[in-house]
């Protein structure tokens, strides 16, 4: 009997917020710009989608069966969809913080282990998300006036996700960094110490286990897949519209818009609402 009243409130915030980003949309101008679309390249987006998502699980669970070698993989999509799903609805990244404590038991993995996968699994997407948009620059110099920036750019990008790669696969070039920072900490508060930590070791002792076991590599083709299906959605659906006349820009989109909503949500942007001030 409780659920019926929940899912009329859900459909009426869904409705209301459909509302209020479509009241100002050209309705005229939409109609144009969709007409011809192609329902086989459409229906096939959802597909592409499907198979990005199901590489990010995989790639998840992969860190956290060394923790638990007997998790089976529909926990951690349960665990991982459940979380995407509170992203998407609830702000100051609470997903993230739902991943690492409330689904600790769930997965049968220490929490902080769990928080600790998270940290990595955003440091892979930014790194790869950084080489994309290296790449889509160099590749997709639409404007011939810009090409020399554009390329130049990418050049930049190459160079600083090349160097983040390395310090992925060795991250003990890293402990003299972290080591600084925890010690620098004090400046800003008598709190901040133990937060910085809280932070810093474990994501160090994770990358450490991660690069000693040689799992490293394993994790970034997953991230290869992950960030080629996401690119491919955006492709599909811009081949799905006959106006637009560069379809292959979608693949310059997608970096580019993913950053802008990605880099609030790295590590360091989102330590304090991740990680809690009672955790060591």
């Amino acid at each position: 009997m409780r659920r019926g009243p929940q899912l009329a409130l859900g459909f009426g915030l869904a409705a209301l917020f459909l509302w209020l980003a479509l009241r100002n949309v050209d309705g005229a101008a939409l109609a144009d710009a969709t007409r011809g679309v192609s329902p086989v390249w459409v229906a096939a987006a959802p597909l592409v989608l499907v198979l990005g998502y199901l590489c990010r699980i995989l790639r998840w669970q992969s860190m956290l069966r060394r923790h638990n070698p007997h998790l089976a993989p529909g926990r951690s999509a349960v665990a991982f969809v459940g979380s995407i799903a509170a992203n998407n609805l609830l702000p100051l990244r609470a997903g993230d913080a739902l991943r690492a404590f409330g689904f600790s038991r769930w997965l049968g993995v220490p929490s902080g282990a769990v928080l600790a996968t998270v940290l990595v699994e955003r440091l892979l997407d930014l790194v790869f998300l950084i080489l994309a948009l290296a790449l889509a620059l160099w590749a997709l110099s639409l404007d011939t006036a810009a090409v020399g920036l554009a390329r130049s750019g990418g050049t930049v990008l190459a160079v600083l996700g090349s160097v983040s790669l390395l310090l992925l696969l060795r991250p003990r070039l890293l402990g003299p960094v972290f080591a600084g920072l925890i010690r620098a900490a004090p400046a800003f508060g008598p709190a901040a110490q133990p937060r910085v930590a809280g932070f810093l070791v474990p994501l160090r002792d994770t990358l450490a286990d991660l690069s000693g076991r040689h799992a490293m590599p394993s994790l970034m083709f997953w991230s290869v897949l992950v960030w080629f299906f996401e690119g491919a959605t955006y492709w599909v659906l811009a081949r799905s519209i006959p106006a637009l006349p560069a379809p292959e820009a979608a693949w310059l989109a997608m970096p580019t818009g993913t950053l802008s909503t990605l880099l609030p949500s790295t590590p360091v942007m989102s330590a304090r609402s991740t990680i809690s001030p009672n955790w060591p």
